[in-house]
């Protein structure tokens, strides 16, 4: 199972001002673009953009809430880190258990009882080994 640490960063609230970008859309699309290519270049993965509560002070005894975008990145976490943490073993995952097989003497040939099924047994009457007489 892959492991991510997770970065976020607040979105930006204003547009960059740029050659050819007149908008006030194309300018705030623009600062986003720029967010996420610098931190690609960091080696995080965009995943999702989150509107959440933030309960900050008011005045002097007050409070208030405020909005804010959130950018979320993650990135895979290095294979030393994934051997360190524990795991746990699952019949699937865990090694199969080896039983060695008991001495064969060399003098008797080994005896393997007959195979019957279940169902042969099921029918098998309890009458039938006892002697008539």
């Amino acid at each position: 199972m892959p492991r991510y640490e997770y970065k976020v960063v607040p979105a930006p609230q204003k547009g960059q001002k740029s050659k050819g970008v007149k908008t006030p859309e194309g300018r705030f699309a623009l600062s986003i673009e720029a967010v996420l290519n610098e931190m690609a270049a960091s080696g995080w993965e965009y995943l999702r953009a989150e509107l959440l509560p933030s309960e900050e002070r008011s005045g002097l005894t007050g409070s208030a809430t405020n909005w804010r975008n959130l950018l979320i990145f993650r990135r895979g976490l290095e294979e030393d880190a994934a051997i360190v943490a524990p795991v746990m073993d699952t019949p699937a995952t865990a090694a199969p258990v080896v039983v060695p097989a008991p001495p064969v003497s060399s003098q008797e040939p080994a005896r393997t009882p007959p195979l019957v099924s279940p169902v042969d047994a099921a029918t098998e009457s309890p009458d039938k080994d006892r002697d008539p007489a």
